[in-house]
């Protein structure tokens, strides 16, 4: 290997390294292809609870694929203050979905629409301003929230690797099989492969798990019929309705959204880059999630928000080369052009992409526990972490301790593990007083004297 690409394959891991094109395409695709059928599955989830046509769905996922890659582009490389300029994939963000499938029906899904564009605006104001408030997220409750996005998606790993939530083989021995080969073919390629191509594990999974799943009947090719070549999205397929209910309730999901960009900014920052997220980089990213959300209304779209699954992937690799996530930004933005293309990836089966996220989502958790002992293991720390993650996640395993709150309050919380976290860390990190070691000293002291 010569010194040039010695050179070109450490600026993998580099923020700003020059790569080649035919290192870049591979990376990029990894990342789209980790995330692509989790992406579209809100789109299903909620196109269906509002009475849309199989016709609309397909275009909205083809809005989607590009409004994503559209906001991944930003989010690397900032425009004015909207952006990041870290290597945060943007998607569907299954955030919303709870609310959406009471809306949808409720009120329709052109007031989702209207929804999303005063929600999506009011975020990005906020991102632009997070200068005012992001003191309240301090390390500690960065570090905590970021473990519960970590938690929080082991049962999306797991639900994908028996074949997907709600599916009629759930659980099967085919799923089972897929999930399992799919894993060992990621955990062999990475124990085997030489030099930067270990980093490409998961891609090499996915591949291995697609040809399994077509030798084995597991892939549905239906989906291809009759899909067009090359169209391009409608703008305002759906005339945005304001309703005031439905703003409100979305604009509080948007809040939370914005605790999660804050959590997959930090982890990024900190399992990549090896540091903290700068406040220019929260803000640009809370900024980019906020104003393309509102773009995708305009497409008839969900929101596009920073997307988990893919911090997971940057923590396992450490590739975090801008150049190697704007292929794959580039492939979505080609996906939401040529919809056949995208109909494709959209083939891929559940239970692969199981295979492949579980040790991706570990690795979030991983990276969350490693921030929580970088901020230190005081009283006040562990207190903060410890509580705001045990009622998080075990109150959220029984949504019903919600039923005594009004509805808006159980379509926020009941089921969004990340919300309570963070509200938990906020309050006990503003009323938790600094010195809490200092007491327990003071009365050692005076039993010595």
């Amino acid at each position: 290997m010569n010194k040039n690409t010695t050179t070109s394959t450490e600026n993998l891991y580099h923020l700003n390294g020059k790569i080649s094109v035919k290192q870049a395409i591979p990376f990029g695709l990894q990342h789209i292809l980790a995330m692509f059928v989790a992406n579209i599955a809100p789109i299903f989830i909620v196109a269906a609870a509002s009475g849309l046509s199989t016709a609309d769905s397909a275009s909205l996922i083809q809005s989607a694929m590009l409004i994503a890659g559209i906001g991944t582009l930003i989010q690397l490389f900032p425009i004015f203050k909207i952006g990041s300029g870290l290597p945060i994939v943007m998607g569907i963000s299954f955030t919303f979905v709870s609310v959406f499938c009471y809306l949808g029906p409720t009120y329709g899904y052109n007031a989702i629409v209207g929804a999303v564009l005063v929600g999506g605006i009011i975020e990005g104001i906020l991102g632009l301003l997070a200068k005012y408030w992001i003191r309240l997220i301090t390390p500690i409750v960065a570090a905590t929230v970021v473990t519960a996005i970590g938690f929080s998606l082991l049962s999306v790993g797991a639900a994908s690797f028996g074949g997907g939530s709600g599916s009629e083989t759930f659980g099967s021995a085919t799923n089972w099989i897929l999930g399992t080969f799919t894993l060992l073919c990621c955990i062999l390629f990475n124990i085997f492969a030489k030099s930067y191509f270990k980093q490409l594990s998961v891609l090499f999974g996915l591949i291995m798990g697609y040809i399994a799943a077509v030798i084995l009947g597991a892939v549905d090719f239906s989906s291809l019929e009759g899909t067009s070549i090359i169209a391009f999205p409608q703008l305002l397929p759906f005339k945005p309705e304001f309703n005031i209910n439905a703003i409100i309730s979305v604009t509080l999901i948007f809040l939370v959204s914005a605790t999660e960009t804050i959590g997959d900014t930090s982890a990024l920052a900190a399992a990549g880059l090896n540091r903290e997220a700068t406040l220019k980089e929260t803000s640009g990213s809370i900024a980019c999630d906020g104003f393309i959300s509102a773009l995708s209304s305009v497409f008839g779209c969900l929101p596009i928000t920073s997307f988990s699954q893919n911090v997971g992937l940057v923590a396992m690799t450490k590739v975090v080369n801008r150049y190697a996530i704007g292929a794959g930004a580039v492939i979505m933005i080609l996906a939401g052009i040529f919809p056949f293309f995208g109909s494709l990836l959209a083939t891929l089966p559940d239970a692969v992409l199981g295979g492949c996220t579980l040790m991706m989502f570990g690795n979030i958790v991983i990276s969350g526990l490693q921030m929580i002992g970088k901020c230190g293991f005081s009283q006040r720390n562990i207190t903060i972490a410890a509580l705001s993650l045990s009622i998080g996640i075990g109150f959220t395993q029984v949504p019903e301790i919600f039923d005594i709150f009004p509805q808006i309050v159980k379509t926020v919380f009941a089921e969004n593990c990340v919300a309570v976290v963070f509200l938990v860390a906020i309050l006990l990190n503003l009323v938790l007083p600094k010195n809490m070691e200092a007491a327990p000293a003071a009365s050692d002291e005076s039993a010595d004297a």
